[in-house]
């Protein structure tokens, strides 16, 4: 088999490649439900590149074996995290991307998806209800999207230099943001943790007097970060009351909406992350829920222009650009990166709006029928508005609650359930996410009872 396809003919030999991994897939695919969620051990004989290179059959028989010892997100008890199934379109696009190797780097790299991007974004942004002068840009995960949306707005503030920079977030916000303050060259301390209501919910009182205290200290800050989903239980911080307290301060307000900001792209799920709008940064994950293959996370701004503003380097080596387009390496901390817009937008194609609101409501309902099946009188049930929640045993301590966790993960792997058990709130938990669209009511009841029996 030759190194790369030609460039004057059809080339059969990939054509046939492509068809005998594409044969391998769907039977991986076909398998799932004999199958469990997580699989066994994998060994691996021989991983470095042999004298010669490898026969196509000898490379398929290397996809079998890592296909085999990988997770299976389509597996009806995959209910661990937020990892659902990938659109058959959204595969496909993958697929289309790695032969294009279009670099959005630059326009002239990669000149109908840099547009392509454009556009989604700008739809993204319509969606969710920015004004005019919005727009953003995709980045790989959302680790990588809260971290540029922290540069940002330090940038925008003027304390690129100031070593006392601080950001405020609730107890519950996500880690990310730990590695983007180290990043940032800035100390954990800079993030200033704020206690959360019975809800899940950043407590504005708090959020009050830890500016108070900044301020006492001759501190800057320069981002409040509100999560919309928070990761272990799906809670919505008061976005509306927020954005009042951070116009009255003069300080950025970043929602992490890697979870929750989806939901604000359809109007039978929009008021439920009410407040979207207003914040001055948004990520959102399609990844998590509409089937978008990994990864596909988008950058939201109410001012695109602050995207160049921070990032811009005028890159000597590109062409220059035209009126107002800008070059993708100038909108991001990413220079070199693939065309993940083309599974994003195919997938949205594929879906329709019937297909979005089926995706988002059919999760939320699955949760609903869930929490409604649990024992109350035996669990603490923590959850919010979206499709996850965390359950914990009541008056058990954090000895006993660690064993059950343990004890009961094990159990329902044996039962074809893949669930996780975060610490949270001084205690384990067994979390559970119905991202899932394979997973069926009877699914549902059957893992109720398996909990609800887990406790005499």
């Amino acid at each position: 088999m030759d190194y790369f396809s030609p460039p004057n003919e059809i080339d059969t030999e990939l054509r046939d490649f492509l068809q005998k991994s594409c044969d391998l897939l769907c039977n991986w695919y076909s398998e799932t439900t004999n199958s469990e969620p997580l699989p066994g051990k994998m060994d691996i004989s021989s991983i470095l590149p042999e004298k010669d290179g490898l026969s196509e059959s000898r490379l398929i028989s290397d996809f079998k074996l890592i296909m085999d010892a990988s997770f299976r997100p389509s597996h009806p008890g995959s209910l661990a995290h937020l990892d659902p199934p990938p659109l058959i379109s959204s595969i496909a696009a993958d697929m289309i991307c790695a032969g294009l190797n279009n670099n959005m780097l630059a326009n002239e790299l990669s000149p109908s998806l840099s547009k392509l991007e454009d556009k989604v974004c700008d739809w993204f942004a319509k969606c969710i209800g920015f004004s005019e002068s919005s727009g953003g840009a995709l980045s790989s995960g959302g680790s990588l999207t809260n971290l540029s949306a922290l540069v940002v707005a330090r940038n925008e503030c003027n304390l690129r230099d100031d070593s006392d920079a601080v950001i405020i977030a609730s107890k519950d916000s996500h880690y990310s943001l730990q590695k983007a303050i180290k990043v940032m060259g800035l100390p954990e301390s800079s993030i200033r943790r704020v206690d959360t209501d019975s809800e899940g919910r950043m407590c504005l009182s708090k959020i009050e007097d830890e500016l108070r205290s900044i301020k006492n200290h001759k501190k800057k800050c320069f981002a409040i970060v509100a999560t919309a989903g928070t990761t272990i239980r799906g809670s919505i911080d008061p976005l509306i009351d927020l954005k009042k307290l951070c116009v009255k301060e003069g300080i950025w307000l970043h929602i992490d909406g890697a979870i929750g900001g989806i939901f604000g792209i359809d109007k039978t799920t929009k008021s439920i992350v009410e407040g979207l709008n207003l914040a001055d940064s948004l990520s959102i994950n399609p990844q998590k829920i509409l089937g978008i293959a990994k990864t596909s996370s988008i950058l939201l701004l109410s001012n695109k222009k602050k995207l160049r503003d921070t990032f811009g380097t005028n890159m000597p080596y590109l062409e220059p650009m035209i009126n107002d387009d800008i070059n993708g390496g100038e909108i991001g901390i990413q220079g070199t990166r693939p065309a993940e817009i083309l599974k994003l937008w195919i997938g949205l194609r594929q879906l329709g709006q019937t297909g979005i609101k089926s995706l988002l409501q059919g999760s939320i309902n699955r949760r609903v029928i869930f929490e409604e099946l649990l024992d109350s009188s035996k669990f603490d049930i923590k959850s919010g508005p979206l499709h996850l929640l965390a359950l914990t045993p009541k008056n058990m301590s954090i000895d006993d609650s660690f064993n059950w966790a343990k004890r009961t993960r094990e159990h329902l792997l044996k039962n074809s359930f893949m669930i996780s058990k975060p610490y949270y709130s001084d205690r384990h938990h067994i979390k559970v996410v119905f991202g899932n669209p394979h997973t069926s009511k009877d699914h549902i009841l059957k893992l109720s009872e398996l909990l609800n029996q887990s406790i005499k």
